[in-house]
């Protein structure tokens, strides 16, 4: 269910302080998970939690389900990297946390894809829907992207202000559709979104609404 390289949140179980930390999962051994530093999403600083800090740490699945489980700092070591060795109870343990989807958008929006590790040839193109937590972009026939490849992805959201704005989000893809007339849709999900693009690419969604629904009326 919990894969390698997955974005965790983590929040302390006995804190006064609502806050918030992001890490990865680089490598896994059973029900023992090791994470890169956390650091903290407000002041953008690491954290250095002591052994025995009960977390509890989210995640967003493939499915886009967010789950959650309860967990402990076991300790440290340094491979490749420093690392935090926390604990995981099991599949079995694991809690669907409810929240509100984000509703998509059909437009076409400007966006150009290109890779972390030089795994493709950048390339431009369109989306065919898009949300404030991801978007199905078009895709060639053939395409080198696969399932979980993380990707950069650069948006220009163009509200009917005439305002432009230019987002890089760091995303990761779910799916590539089977070819049909010519094209494939790529699903992606993007991932450590700061509030403020979130507000942002919630913004342009709505924005986009209120102009298909005044082109509706008008027809």
């Amino acid at each position: 269910m919990i894969n390698i390289g997955e974005a965790l949140i983590l929040e302390l179980t006995h804190s006064e302080k609502s806050e918030k930390y992001k890490c990865k999962l680089v490598e896994r051994e059973g029900n023992t998970l090791y994470i890169d530093y956390p650091i903290n999403q407000e002041t953008n600083k690491t954290a250095f939690l002591l052994d025995g800090t009960q977390l509890k740490i989210t995640f967003l699945a493939a499915d886009g389900t967010v789950y959650l489980f309860e967990s402990e700092v076991l300790g440290r070591v340094k491979l490749k990297i420093p690392m935090m060795v926390i604990s995981y109870p099991g599949d079995e343990h694991l809690v669907k946390v409810q929240r509100r989807r984000f509703v998509r958008v059909e437009t076409p929006v400007d966006v150009a894809i290109h890779p972390v590790n030089n795994e493709f040839i950048p390339f431009v193109s369109v989306t065919d829907d898009i949300s404030a937590g991801g978007a199905a972009i078009i895709g060639k026939t053939i395409s080198s992207l696969k399932a979980n490849m993380q990707i950069h992805a650069y948006f220009v959201l163009a509200m009917q202000n005439g305002d432009n704005y230019y987002l890089k989000l760091e995303s990761k893809v779910i799916r590539v559709s089977e070819p049909r007339n010519g094209k494939s849709l790529i699903s992606v999900q993007f991932m450590d979104v700061s509030s403020q693009d979130r507000q942002l690419l919630l913004r342009f969604c709505f924005d986009r609404q209120l102009a298909m629904k005044k082109k509706g009326l008008e027809i």
